[in-house]
């Protein structure tokens, strides 16, 4: 059997593509680039300089990325071969090559996986006292324990559905663990099949009392079956699970009530087709052939696993309280601005118009500023109004809780509530609910477009006079998140930014044309073309041209075609991208001048950051941060917002961060020529981006 370290020493060849030629060799396919980056987060798992049961978080990581590329990418690619679609992507791909690369591609890291957990993770958390074992590997006084268990607190809630005339097949929930089970009547001979869904409500880990051994909950209740269904004779059992289209097929175009719309399309979601089917390589074909029927699915759309099914659920492992396992924690910190003013009891208010002021999280307290911003504003008698864009937040979200507050006192506010928000549907709709009750005024954003701009609008009487308080961020108003993800905050009382901020939101909540912004840049308005014009200025400069960006992903072709264009020019361009790159990178003649990196590690990076060193007048840099992605779906289908950061402490910052991103010699993840990602950095990556960069920021307080 194959090591997972044999896979490794094959090149980054196992973990990322070996692509075919495409038609168009100027573009590497979103999908399979998106499958390079999950592969990159896999590969972290691999390192032993990262803490143990971090590792084990990268290998859920990776699964529940997984599996949310199945529900979302792969259902549409089906979607779009059941409608007969044969329009190619801009790499040259119909759906049907894609998918089939797609599935190749998912079979080798689904084997590397296994492969990582097997002969890497499961002994070495062996040798720290933690032991993942087999029901046939426990001691007899442990089997007692767990077989108590069992009878008190799983068998009542098990339910066995079997397959016969009289029962039809059973529907099988997204993503739920089931057993496949044949039972024989002694008596009679007579043979069938069976399903026992396992509960999603109980640990997949069991463990024995108080110690760190643990049990998976299958082979818990494999070696209880005969409780199940008594007298018969269990022939046959394993695990399977299946993954379904968890898209929301929903025309708001069409849709009187976009509450009601989403929440009906939630409700049929959990009955979306199937698009995987995932078994052990020793299911028997008699077993699988019946699985692949009644789901409706082809033979090509089953992924084989030789080990753990499932494995999003090591993240219970990951959770095991053993602090020397696990990452040192980083405290945020107040942001130092914050902070004096806290010891003086001046306001946030205080504090912002004296100046602009920059926050960095998670280095810096999200609490702190962004949801003491709204708290002020709140409970401030001087602020009159408070608009805000939502579109991810937590389910106990103290933001939405100080909105309801002020909302109870009388003032005017506003929330552009985006209910579309994928896999956040259900509790944006809560929300919309809750705030709508409390005399909040909710909107759902336009038609056919989502609202992604992170923005919040402060309306405060001073002095006889109203002035505009606005914060605009990377990231989402969610306190969660805002402990992992790295992003940016950026709050000021510029009046042309206020008043851009207030035609945002007239734009966002009531009817009219897109507005004529001073300052920020919008899509799907503006934007793409202003980041082009940008891009194309740089281009004018030859080789004294830079360009340094720092996103998500990037995959719109005119954006993509623009970096051509300046890197022929000479422009020298550094582009850090954490996820999709559909742009290739130092291929002679096309893109020799652009460099592609990726920073993956305890943080997410989150933080959008666009820089053109000859900017608007030529003679300083233009700094640029904002909700927007260089993807087509986020400039043309998205509402987003740049804001351009004048002060020079906050270019500064930002050029400090981009430094320690780009530095050579800390751990990171090349872009090659050949559409290959290799590990870069000092040996044994001791040098950490990340870490650097929290140091820093914790010992440079003054913004």
């Amino acid at each position: 059997m194959i090591s997972w370290r044999q896979l490794l020493q094959r090149g980054f060849s196992t973990l990322t593509s070996s692509y075919d030629s495409p038609i168009d060799e100027r573009f590497i396919n979103r999908e399979l680039s998106w499958l390079d980056f999950n592969s990159r987060v896999l590969s972290l798992a691999t390192e032993e300089e990262i803490p143990l049961l971090e590792r084990c978080r990268f290998v859920s990581i990776f699964s529940t990325n997984l599996d949310e590329f199945y529900q979302i990418r792969v259902a549409a690619l089906k979607d779009q071969i059941a409608g007969e679609v044969v329009r190619t992507t801009p790499d040259g791909r119909t759906p049907v090559q894609q998918l089939n690369e797609i599935r190749e591609r998912v079979q080798v890291l689904t084997l590397t996986q296994e492969a990582i957990v097997r002969d890497s993770l499961l002994p070495f958390l062996a040798e720290n006292g933690i032991f993942v074992l087999r029901w046939d590997q426990m001691s007899a006084g442990d089997r007692a324990e767990l077989a108590s268990q069992f009878m008190e607190r799983i068998y009542p809630i098990l339910t066995p559905l079997a397959v016969d005339p009289a029962h039809p097949f059973p529907y099988i929930s997204n993503l739920a663990l089931n057993l496949a089970i044949t039972v024989r009547d002694p008596r009679s001979g007579e043979q069938r099949f069976a399903r026992v869904k396992l509960p999603a409500n109980f640990p997949r880990f069991i463990s024995v009392g108080s110690s760190k051994t643990f049990v998976l909950i299958e082979d818990l209740v494999i070696a209880h079956l005969g409780q199940l269904f008594p007298g018969m004779s269990v022939e046959q059992c394993c695990v399977f699970r299946v993954s379904r289209n968890a898209d929301l097929s929903l025309d708001d175009e069409d849709a009187e009530d976009l509450l009601a719309a989403v929440e009906m399309e939630l409700r049929r979601r959990r009955f979306g087709r199937a698009v995987r089917l995932e078994v052990p390589r020793t299911m028997p074909h008699e077993m699988l052939q019946l699985l692949v029927d009644e789901l409706e699915l082809e033979s090509e759309d089953v992924t084989y696993h030789d080990g753990i099914i499932g494995l999003g659920s090591f993240a219970e492992l990951a959770s095991i309280d053993i602090p020397r396992l696990r990452y040192t924690s980083w405290p945020p910190v107040t942001a130092g601005r914050l902070s004096v003013a806290e010891e003086e009891s001046r306001s946030i208010f205080d504090v912002i118009k004296e100046r602009q002021l920059l926050v960095h999280h998670p280095h810096e307290s999200f609490a702190s500023s962004v949801e003491s911003f709204v708290k002020q504003a709140a409970l401030d008698p001087h602020v009159q109004s408070i608009k805000m864009t939502l579109y991810r937040t937590s389910g106990d979200s103290t933001i939405a809780r100080h909105l309801i507050k002020a909302a109870e006192l009388g003032k005017q506010v506003a929330v552009v509530l985006e209910l579309k928000a994928r896999f956040d549907e259900a509790r944006n709709v809560s929300w919309a609910k809750e705030l709508e009750y409390a005399g909040v005024h909710v909107t759902y954003g336009l038609v056919g477009l989502k609202t992604h701009a992170k923005c919040i609008l402060v309306v405060r009487s001073e002095s006889g006079a109203l002035r505009r308080y606005v914060h605009i961020g990377t990231g989402n108003y969610n306190s969660v998140t805002a402990r992992i993800y790295e992003d940016i905050g950026y709050f000021t009382s510029e009046p042309e930014i206020g008043r851009d901020a207030t035609e945002l939101f007239n734009y966002l909540t009531g009817y009219a044309h897109a507005p004529e912004y001073q300052s920020l840049l919008v899509a799907p308005h503006r934007l793409k073309s202003r980041v082009i014009e940008l891009i194309d200025k740089e281009a004018s400069f030859a080789e004294r041209g830079r360009i340094t960006m720092k996103m998500n992903s990037i995959s719109d072709p005119d954006v993509i075609e623009a970096l051509y264009r300046a890197s022929q020019a000479g422009v020298h361009v550094d582009l850090i991208v954490r996820g999709i790159c559909c742009l290739r990178a130092g291929v002679t003649g096309l893109s020799e001048n652009i460099s592609v990196r990726s920073i993956l590690g305890r943080q997410l990076e989150h933080s959008r950051i666009y820089r053109f060193e000859h900017g608007l007048d030529n003679d300083e840099p233009l700094h640029l941060i904002g909700s927007a992605d260089m993807m087509e779906r986020n400039l043309k289908g998205r509402v987003e917002t740049l804001v351009p950061l004048t002060h020079p402490k906050h270019r500064m910052w930002l050029d400090t961060v981009l430094g320690f991103l780009l530095a050579d010699d800390v751990a990171h993840y090349r872009l090659g020529s050949h559409n290959e990602w290799s590990r870069e950095g000092m040996p044994g990556f001791d040098r950490d981006a990340q870490s650097d960069l929290h140091a820093w920021v914790t010992r440079t307080q003054v913004r």
